[in-house]
């Protein structure tokens, strides 16, 4: 039986997989481009992750990773023209694959004994680093270079799950109420326009 990390990880990967094939035919690529960038959307994070901790990807030892990005495409075959109609289609599966990928992450780096620091930044590039791979991959500017709020809710969601581990709550629940946090913080950004502050240089000369 699957362990509820691992139920967490496959949903992220088909959630995370849908949102990079759903952008890629928008692009109007062929079922093996939109496989390979929903792949990379899926895997791209966790195995920066997993090279960083010094462990074997998951994907290179569990062929689930490659067959849910497969079910992914074969979704969106079947249901695209109605995806598309969707306008918050992309924006609801990249938040999900965010939310679950912030606390796989996190919750393998405090398993493998990394202090919490080290635990929210894995688990940030858990989320984040694949949404720049596909952004990449479809020549469009990665999320977490704009001024939305993207990485930075896997840093809050990572921090309330510390916060959760500290006052004695389940491991599971430091889970769900990370992953929530993550999605509702990335929710409320969109909606009610948060941004953080943008760094401003010298201005530009006029003409």
């Amino acid at each position: 039986m699957p362990t509820f990390v691992q139920i967490l990880d496959f949903i992220g990967t088909f959630a995370f997989a849908i949102s990079g094939i759903r952008l890629a035919s928008a692009k109007r690529f062929d079922w093996f481009g939109a496989y390979v960038v929903g792949l990379a959307t899926a895997i791209g994070g966790g195995t920066i992750r997993d090279v960083l901790l010094d462990v074997t990807p998951g994907w290179m030892t569990n062929p689930i990773y490659l067959i849910c990005t497969g079910l992914a495409l074969l979704w969106v075959i079947c249901f695209g023209r109605w995806l598309i109609r969707l306008n918050n289609t992309f924006f609801i599966f990249d938040t999900i694959g965010l939310a679950l990928f912030t606390v796989v992450g996190v919750g393998k780096s405090i398993a493998l004994g990394y202090p919490f620091w080290v635990a929210i930044i894995m688990g940030s590039i858990t989320g984040a680093a694949g949404g720049v791979i596909r952004d990449v991959f479809i020549n469009e500017i990665p999320l977490i270079f704009r001024k939305e709020i993207y990485a930075m809710a896997c840093v809050v969601g990572g921090i309330a799950y510390w916060i959760c581990d500290l006052v004695g709550i389940e491991s599971y629940g430091c889970q769900l109420i990370g992953g929530l946090v993550v999605f509702l913080t990335r929710i409320l950004a969109v909606k009610y326009h948060i941004c953080l502050p943008i760094l401003k240089g010298g201005e530009e000369a006029e003409d």
